[in-house]
């Protein structure tokens, strides 16, 4: 893969406009430092330290996006609560128009908290304790569902990509799962999908990025490390779907780009498999997918660029961005 052809990809990044349509989350951490072990219960006692929001699911994605100097256009739904005016306050610091994000009264704004204990000393690293998460993840109104629909029709057109990010709490309504395949149908039209639990609810997209146990739970099978195995399951999920390419995130094991036509790619983790936190590891490798193939990479490239991205943003804590001069300092690096 040539790094100067990557680099100049990179570049283009920047005059992208790319639509985010999906579920939007709030990742709450509470940090806190070991004091003792409760005489009610044998767990931790932990002395309150801080507490900070960030983007989490499709807000994740945008995040990256804007990172990566793109123009994002997010549609999806928060609560009417403090937690989704956070939510909010967080795409607007990041340059991001929120004005297709619609915040619905009565409903909770899907949160995941992150219980993170470090020791006494200043340099102990963080470690999370448990995860509690709020999810109101039932379906719409039809009054919000309306919207959602309105805002697909009303900017498709007007962006260079789609990124559809459905982690099932509500906004991939059936009626909006079947207008993300109508447009899919349109020549020429990048739609990237990441789906938790319906990858094989989306026909005719340009790409579906699950990880492997994503693509396990959709086929009903279960494989081991064996690359065939891999390559068998991607083809799978790609006659199903009818995409051009399937992009399955391995973890430390790296990326398997499974095309229509052509050879199996697996390209190894970028970096180190000293891993420091795999948060939203997957909103970064779409964003930068999906951002390449909106400036003509193809499949392959895109599929590079992501996973120096996803190498990077895993050596950070929580959940993080990768910007366009991390992506063109890394490809600087001799290999």
């Amino acid at each position: 893969m040539n790094p100067k052809r990557l680099q100049d990809i990179v570049r283009q990044f920047e005059r992208k406009k790319i639509m985010v349509l999906g579920d939007f989350v709030a990742d709450e951490y509470v940090l806190g430092k070991a004091s003792r072990i409760s005489r009610e219960a044998p767990v931790l006692i932990l002395e309150y330290g801080s507490r900070q929001v960030v983007l989490g699911g499709a807000g994740n994605a945008a995040n990256n996006l804007a990172a990566l100097g793109a123009e994002v256009l997010p549609i999806g739904i928060v609560g009417d609560d403090e937690t989704g005016r956070e939510v909010v306050r967080h795409l607007k610091g990041s340059g991001i128009d929120t004005s297709t994000l619609y915040a619905v009264p009565g409903r909770a704004t899907t949160t995941k908290t992150r219980i993170m204990a470090g020791g006494r000393h200043q340099h102990t690293a963080q470690q999370q304790v448990v995860r509690v998460d709020r999810c109101d993840s039932g379906p719409m109104g039809e009054e919000e569902e309306r919207k959602i629909l309105k805002a697909l029709d009303d900017n498709v057109d007007r962006t260079d990509a789609v990124i559809i990010s459905d982690y099932d709490y509500g906004v991939l309504s059936p009626r909006v799962i079947e207008k993300v395949n109508q447009i899919a149908k349109r020549e020429g039209r990048i739609i990237s999908v990441d789906s938790r639990f319906r990858i094989l609810s989306f026909h005719g997209v340009t790409a579906v990025t699950p990880n492997e146990p994503e693509v396990e739970e959709a086929l009903g099978i279960h494989f081991g490390d064996e690359e065939e195995a891999v390559r068998e399951a991607g083809e799978r999920i790609l006659e199903r779907v009818g995409s051009q390419a399937v992009l399955i995130t391995r973890g430390s094991k790296g990326i398997a780009l499974i095309e229509s036509g052509r050879k199996a790619e697996f390209i190894p983790i970028f970096g180190t498999d000293d891993i420091a936190d795999v948060t939203g590891a997957g909103d970064t490798v779409i964003a930068i997918f999906t951002l390449a193939l909106a400036g003509r990479a193809s499949c392959s490239e895109a599929a590079h660029l992501a996973n120096i991205g996803g190498g990077l943003v895993v050596m950070k804590w929580g959940t993080a961005t990768v910007g366009s001069d991390e992506l063109i300092s890394a490809l600087q690096k001799p290999s």
